[in-house]
């Protein structure tokens, strides 16, 4: 339980907010397709690396407790250091990420409620950089505590505020398709001529993907997750459990997403879907 609630935790992120635009791009047919095959995928690579976690055998074999011990173990000397590289080119990138839009969400809400107060004519500027700062601090704070990533409780607390954000966007969806107002969708997405140019449409197409992939990515943790597990039963057994619970819980919230925010915005979806509704 407390590794599938790590799994939705380290999944469902910042990535779920952008769905509606990237189904948007792909049209119903490849959109949804795109979902469930990043889906498998993900699953897979999970498989493959809760196999890696005890070597030579992968039920009594050594642990190994990192993400860099696994390849320094498993592969050796100039393959550790390449990958470790990458991983904390990894972590760093989603820092970066989560960040800036942490901080644009909460703009968001300033500027939602700016709105509200003083009607859509106003000039609501709101600068990130404060926000953006608040933030930072408060994640070198907590990286300080010891053994953070072990705090069971709190992974159901960020599991809850993953479904917290997802639900209200499920349900703000449900509403304006519920309105009744008209909008445009297609099989294929945004129409060539009519909403982008034909080469638009392909780098829209491309990053569409690339978002859908980024939101199912928790690879570069999945170690440290299965390392929060007892040895009884085998870690990899429980391990692929949890993977498929926790992959599950999110394709399902992902396809909600995706598909009610392009049922409610169309083919002018925007890139975060919260934002979306917030200032109307």
């Amino acid at each position: 339980m407390t590794a599938s609630a790590h799994i939705v935790t380290a999944v469902i992120g910042s990535g779920v907010l952008s769905l509606a635009w990237a189904v948007a791009q792909l049209g119903w047919i490849a959109g949804p397709v795109i979902l469930v095959l990043f889906s498998l995928i993900t699953l897979y690579t999970c498989f493959l690396l809760c196999n890696c976690y005890r070597y030579p055998d992968p039920v009594h074999g050594t642990r190994n407790r990192t993400y860099m011990n696994m390849v320094k173990t498993i592969l050796g000397g100039k393959q550790y250091r390449l990958c470790g590289l990458a991983q904390f080119s990894n972590l760093v990138g989603a820092c970066i990420g989560y960040t800036i839009t942490a901080s644009i969400s909460m703009v968001a809400i300033g500027r939602s409620n700016c709105f509200h107060k003083y009607g859509h004519e106003a000039k609501c500027h709101i600068s990130n950089y404060s926000y953006m700062c608040i933030f930072g601090a408060a994640e070198i704070f907590l990286s300080q505590i010891p053994d953070f990533h072990n705090l069971s409780g709190l992974s159901f607390i960020a599991a809850v505020m993953s479904f917290g954000y997802s639900s209200i966007g499920i349900g703000l969806s449900i509403a304006k398709i519920a309105g009744g107002s008209h909008v445009d969708t297609s099989l294929t997405g945004l129409e060539v001529g009519k909403d982008v140019t034909e080469m638009q449409k392909i780098w829209y197409t491309f990053q569409a993907i690339g978002n859908i992939a980024f939101a199912y990515s928790f690879s570069q943790v999945m170690v440290e997750i299965q390392d929060t597990l007892k040895s009884s039963p085998p870690e990899n057994g429980a391990m692929k459990k949890a993977s498929v619970t926790g992959i599950s819980i999110t394709t399902f919230f992902y396809m909600l997403c995706g598909i009610l925010g392009y049922q409610a915005f169309g083919n002018k979806a925007p890139g975060n879907f919260l934002t979306g509704f917030g200032f109307y």
